[in-house]
């Protein structure tokens, strides 16, 4: 149904789209529809976040939920809310969902309150802060869709609190076997490959 292996409640599907879609809102049964009908509430939402955000103001795991309520509330029920189901991709657990009350938990204690915001770091102190959380929030993998887009726009925020601009994403999109790895490699602690990645995007 999805690009992630999904079990539980949150895995059901759209009626009439074969087990191939999930379960919306808009009664959406192709998934080109719901990409689209995704890509432009994110647009939207980025709008309003850069519309606000200041160079001071703390980032937290409750505003993360209230981010991705926000953009994809129209769209799922469960957007916002922790997700309830176990996500792998090509055979790679991301977080077991009993344990995000926890793992958020740590993150806003071990990561987000001690890194953010940027606004007083310099370029590479920031690349590190970024390129850390990045790896820390995607392995968590909170939601039960759009982690990835959630954690870039948690990347750009931090860098646009640090005098960097917003990201450019392109070195990850062209190069997605480095970025896999350069993830895989947090599961040890080894944050330099992320470091590199978050460099790219800083640079190009």
């Amino acid at each position: 149904m999805s690009k992630y292996r999904a079990t539980g409640s949150q895995g059901s599907a759209e009626p009439g789209s074969g087990g191939k879609v999930m379960r919306n809102k808009l009664d959406l049964t192709d998934q080109e529809s719901l990409d689209e009908a995704e890509t432009e509430q994110l647009l939207k939402l980025y709008e309003v976040v850069f519309a606000s955000l200041s160079e001071n103001q703390p980032l937290n795991t409750a505003l993360l939920k209230h981010w991705h309520h926000r953009w994809l509330g129209n769209i799922y029920d469960w957007a916002g809310e922790e997700r309830q189901v176990n996500l792998e991709k090509n055979g790679f657990p991301f977080a077991a969902a009993g344990q995000l009350p926890k793992l958020l938990s740590k993150l806003d204690r071990e990561w987000l309150s001690k890194l953010t915001p940027c606004n007083e770091m310099n370029r590479e102190e920031a690349i590190h802060a970024i390129a850390q959380i990045h790896v820390e929030l995607i392995l968590i993998h909170p939601f039960r869709e759009g982690n990835g887009r959630i954690a870039r726009l948690l990347s750009d925020a931090m860098a646009y609190q640090a005098g960097l601009g917003l990201l450019n994403y392109d070195d990850w999109n062209q190069n997605k076997e480095a970025y896999i790895q350069a993830i895989h490699a947090g599961v040890d602690c080894d944050y330099e490959p992320m470091v590199e990645r978050v460099r790219q995007a800083v640079e190009t």
